[in-house]
């Protein structure tokens, strides 16, 4: 098991590069300001879900395929690309709907954790991430290699959890006094489909 100290260092580590601005946070901010922050958190839970698939990527050296294989990781990212312009379309065309934010609620829980899964998972530079950074903190005489992976993984998700749960906390409060207005709600969701744009374009030029 890998030391209490070390992985104090990575915790507080984690805790700064989740804030870090970046695709996931911003897409959690996006979309807790578009539908209010319960889908912020749903979303924060499927993000964190798929850090195990990159967690079991690295730990059984899937990730080293992504890392060496230029076919792999342009297919990944063209995949997330092209699912994060579905998303922004979805946003674009989304009906402004006013009211007590419980009655106005129109998201699916499993659709949206479905969304963070899919999106976490679809992104090969989150792998390379891994892959660069879990073994700084892996030391081979505190034994099991990959039960020490998981171990960090585990860690780096609840830092994830608290870091977007917070950002979903806030930004879908802020966003909670525009959505009462059909014209701010509009807005919010033309910005929501600017941002998923930007992201997509950004992890389609993206390079090793």
């Amino acid at each position: 098991m890998i030391d209490h100290n070390v992985l104090l260092v990575f915790f507080t580590t984690s805790v700064i590069l989740a804030l870090s601005p970046g695709p996931d946070n911003l897409f959690v901010l996006a979309q807790s300001a578009q539908e209010g922050r319960m889908a912020g958190f749903y979303v924060t839970l499927g993000l964190a879900t798929g850090l195990i698939g990159h967690t079991t990527a690295v730990a059984f050296g899937l990730a080293a395929i992504v890392r060496s294989s230029l076919y792999a990781f342009t297919i990944l990212k063209y995949i997330g690309a092209a699912y994060l312009l579905y998303l922004a379309w979805q946003a674009f065309r989304a009906s402004a709907a006013t009211g007590r934010m419980e009655d106005v609620q129109h998201f699916s829980p499993w659709g949206l954790y479905r969304r963070g899964i899919i999106m976490n998972l679809t992104n090969p530079k989150v792998s390379l991430f891994f892959l660069a950074f879990l073994p700084q903190f892996v030391d081979p005489a505190r034994g099991s290699m990959t039960l020490q992976f998981f171990q960090l993984g585990g860690v780096f998700m609840l830092a994830t959890l608290l870091v977007f749960g917070l950002i979903s906390l806030l930004a879908g409060g802020a966003g909670e006094r525009f959505r009462r207005s059909a014209f701010a709600q509009k807005a919010i969701n033309r910005i929501a489909a600017m941002v998923f744009i930007g992201l997509a374009l950004k992890l389609a030029f993206s390079e090793r």
